[in-house]
């Protein structure tokens, strides 16, 4: 039987091609996902450790929970606890890091790099003079206000050298800095297309933090001290407010959160690799059942001489388990090309790596394998079991099996009844987890109803058909005659369409709430912002008051705040003016913001139980006490929420003053003239940005819009395989109508006809797909909407129409592809040999 077996795989090349090209595809892109996560995790985790190779133990303010302190202090590390560490025994030497944000402008004033991996920090000489983490290429250190050394990365791509000055921002302000050395540094961040730019140690303290203070102190262990003993050592001199960690930890810390933010992506890719497989399944079911029809009375003598019906079930499972072998080691192969590819991909979109091998791990190649050979097999083993029920007799005088009523009954049963409970599922789903396993039980259920759906659906497109004559009743009579491989054909392109609709209509349904939020809750012309998110410094909205366009101003704060024993946040407004720049709408109440006088968001309203005219306790930033008392209850959303407090009430309690945010109303409305103006103002600042209600709208829209394009990509990988199974399915349709064709040929349908009949029956197939893909993506895009609502208050379903017409072309144009081949060899049959083929 394993003879006879593999004899018929080699006997059967070319229609086992295309189901090796299925698996294979699906294969790999799992295994390109298993590469590319696997090596941008390794190399991420090396560059990290690289990072801590120069610290043993690390000296860090302790934040524990519960501790009796006021809602905005932080332990301090000071000069004098270095000191300390300095000295304990074992420790050769304490370094003091201070760190944060530093947007550095190139020499045409634009941002080098990322907002979130632009980064500052401190030069401490340890002896010698020298701060060993980070050796001068060229130039020396920066000794004083006013200087700065950049990495060698940095400034190799902005072309900056010793001696040029350099436009840098830290909280808003244009800084200009003279460069006095240029580093190397194996920090993982600059590795990975960042920038590091470097104070001396005073001047870093007062940019990020404190004077005299450190946000962490490193101890480098002397030679034949060990970490743990070092620890031990430096816990002895700790205050109460301090902790200290391993180098070895914090590595395995920080390898720990890399391999997580990489299983993220693994999942997610793999998702992906999930569907393509799934898809991929129905073209194997489909290649092995025809496979199985064509060789009837092949099976049949087999069972006649003695074979058993176990034994031919096991020859089909046999020829699965070569070809997806075959096609397991192909996607292999394939996928370590995609895993390169993809980084490669990010690398020229000015995302750098850090660098490192391809890794290719053993568990890779296992799974590839795995997965291709299961998966064929899996989708072999149905029509292997029904080909060993056929009786032979019956199969040697060619009487195939036809589905009973009581069959179709059955399935017609079943998948009416998985289609209405994974509808009830999708309907009533609390999260998104609950409504994807409900999706997927409503796409099995239509999976298995398909063939009685086909009939209706292709029927009521034969008014069209009949526009084509002859050969278009025949395509349709094709399509509806064996509705099972019509059903498995199409349903491998359905679920690539109602993935990629149902995405499609809730980023374009989440694109409008967006751009509506922004319409109704904000009626400032411009909201100033830094690029990286981090705090503007006062000075900003000074001097965008002055600006003489400038009609009304109200910074954005924030401060920790304690409400009944619970953490809140209270943000600071100008309480004159954010009645001109927000438009919010109130249950109760009025916008009335000064003094003890706040407003609040309806959800903290129903929460707490407050309402208009209630008075609560708070304890501020610095500890001290007051008591609120809530003037009006706004409706919330994602751009404003939570309890707005007057900046001269919240301001006498901030141990920093910072603001978020700036909200900017002028004369003459919103347009470049002004915003240039502006721009200027703040000193052509590459640091801050400068938007108005549409350029948040389109900022989030572009985000989407990556997001769905990425999405696209990715499911693009289904509808290939889709495209694979509908020509698998035609070329072995043409086979077996052979002799149908050969007479359609002596009764007069041309070479041109032919051609025809095949490439209609395969576009009717297509759009039959198409159309129920598009039908279920907007069910799902629609169930969605009940989830996103709760975070999303201004969602509401919106149908792109445009696109989803696209998408029906997409399915017509695959149709058309797909039956270029078996439309071709179908009109070169040789009339006299298809009559006379059995």
């Amino acid at each position: 039987m394993f003879r006879t077996a593999l004899r018929n795989v080699l006997a059967h090349k070319a229609r086992l091609l295309m189901t090796v090209l299925a698996v294979m595809l699906g294969v790999a892109f799992v295994s390109g996902t298993l590469v590319f996560t696997s090596t941008i995790s390794d190399a991420y985790q090396k560059s990290s450790q690289k990072g801590y190779d120069k610290v043993d133990v690390a000296i860090q303010p302790r934040h524990k929970e519960g501790e009796d302190r006021n809602p905005g202090e932080t332990p301090r590390l000071t000069q004098g606890l270095l000191d300390r560490a300095a000295e304990v025994p074992g420790a050769a030497s304490a370094t003091g890091s201070v760190n944060g944000f530093a947007a550095i402008a190139d020499k045409h004033g634009k941002l080098i790099g990322e907002g979130f991996s632009s980064s500052g920090a401190n030069y401490y000489p340890g002896p010698g003079g020298k701060d060993a983490r980070y050796p001068m290429k060229d130039g020396r250190a920066p000794q004083a206000s006013g200087e700065i050394a950049l990495d060698a990365k940095t400034a190799e791509r902005a072309g900056y050298k010793v001696g040029d000055t350099v436009r840098i921002s830290v909280d808003g302000p244009v800084l200009s800095q003279r460069i006095t050395g240029i580093f190397t540094t194996d920090d993982g961040a600059v590795s990975a297309g960042g920038s590091l730019a470097l104070f001396d140690t005073p001047t870093a303290q007062k940019l990020y933090g404190k004077p005299g203070e450190f946000s962490q102190i490193d101890v480098k262990a002397a030679a034949g001290t060990s970490q743990a003993a070092l620890k031990s050592s430096i816990d002895k001199v700790l205050p109460k407010d301090a902790e200290s960690v391993t180098g070895k930890k914090l590595a395995d810390d920080e390898a720990k959160i890399i391999a997580q933010g990489m299983d993220g992506m693994r999942t997610s890719l793999l998702v992906f690799a999930g569907i393509a497989l799934f898809v991929g399944i129905f073209i194997i079911a489909n290649t092995f059942t025809m496979l199985v029809a064509q060789r009837t009375k092949e099976l049949a003598l087999m069972r006649a001489v003695g074979a058993s019906r176990r034994q031919i079930t096991r020859s089909v499972l046999i020829e699965a388990f070569v070809v997806g072998a075959v096609a397991g080691l192909a996607g292999l192969v394939a996928g370590i090309g995609i895993g390169a590819g993809l980084r490669s991909l990010i690398s020229s979109t000015g995302s750098s790596i850090p660098d490192g091998p391809l890794v290719i791990a053993p568990s890779t190649v296992l799974v590839s394998l795995c997965v291709g050979i299961v998966v064929t097999m899996l989708a072999a083993w149905l029509p292997g079991r029904r080909a060993a029920k056929i009786p032979p007799v019956a199969a040697m005088n060619s009487v195939h099996a036809v589905a009973t009523t009581k069959s179709l009954v059955v399935r017609n049963s079943i998948g009416g009844a998985l289609t209405a409970l994974g509808a009830a599922v999708v309907l009533t789903a609390s999260s998104s987890t609950v409504l994807g396993l409900g999706a997927a039980v409503v796409l099995i259920g239509i999976f298995v109803l398909t063939p009685l759906l086909s009939r209706p659906v292709i029927a009521a497109g034969a008014p069209l058909l009949r526009l084509f004559g002859m050969p278009g009743k025949l395509a349709r009579q094709n399509a509806v005659r064996n509705p099972r491989r019509t059903a498995a054909t199409a349903s491998a392109l359905m679920i690539g369409l109602t993935l990629i609709t149902g995405l499609t209509v809730i980023a374009g349904s989440v694109q409008k709430a967006i751009d509506k939020m922004a319409t109704e809750s904000l009626k400032a012309d411009y909201v100033v912002s830094m690029a990286s998110m981090t705090p503007l410094s006062p000075d900003v909205e000074k001097k965008l008051a002055a600006h003489p366009d400038v009609t009304a101003t109200s910074p954005m704060r924030q401060s920790p705040a304690r409400i009944d024993g619970d953490h809140q946040l209270l943000r600071g407004v100008n309480g004159k003016a954010v009645g001109q720049l927000t438009k919010l709408d109130f249950a109760s109440g009025s916008f009335t913001v000064s003094g003890d006088q706040v407003v609040i968001d309806d959800a903290l309203s129903r929460t707490n139980h407050w309402k208009t005219g209630s008075s609560f306790d708070v304890t501020f930033e610095d500890g001290k006490k007051g008591r609120l008392t809530v003037a009006g209850v706004y409706k919330g959303n994602d751009l404003m929420r939570g309890i707005m407090v007057d900046n001269g009430t919240l301001a006498p309690h901030l141990s920093e003053v910072n603001d978020n945010q700036v909200m900017v109303k002028t004369k003459n409305g919103a347009g470049e003239a002004v915003k240039d103006s502006l721009r200027k103002a703040l000193g052509d600042n590459p640091a801050i940005q400068i938007q108005t209600k549409q350029d948040i709208s389109d900022g989030i829209s572009k985000m989407i819009n990556l997001l769905l394009n990425m999405l696209y990509g990715l499911l693009a990988m289904a509808v290939i395989v889709a495209v694979l199974g509908v020509i698998n399915t035609l070329a072995m349709s043409v086979f077996e109508r052979q002799q149908e064709i050969g007479m359609l040929r002596a009764i007069g349908l041309d070479r041109k006809g032919i051609k025809r009949m095949v490439r209609l029956e395969s576009l009717v197939i297509s759009l039959f797909g198409g159309v129920m893909g598009v039908g279920l993506g907007v069910f799902f895009g629609w169930a969605a909407g009940d989830l996103i609502r709760k975070g999303l208050s201004t969602y509401e379903l919106v149908l792109p129409w445009g696109r989803m017409g696209l998408f029906l072309l997409l399915a017509a144009v695959v149709g058309v592809l797909a039956a270029l081949w078996p439309a071709r060899r179908a009109a070169k049959l040789n009339m006299l040999s298809a009559i006379k083929a059995e």
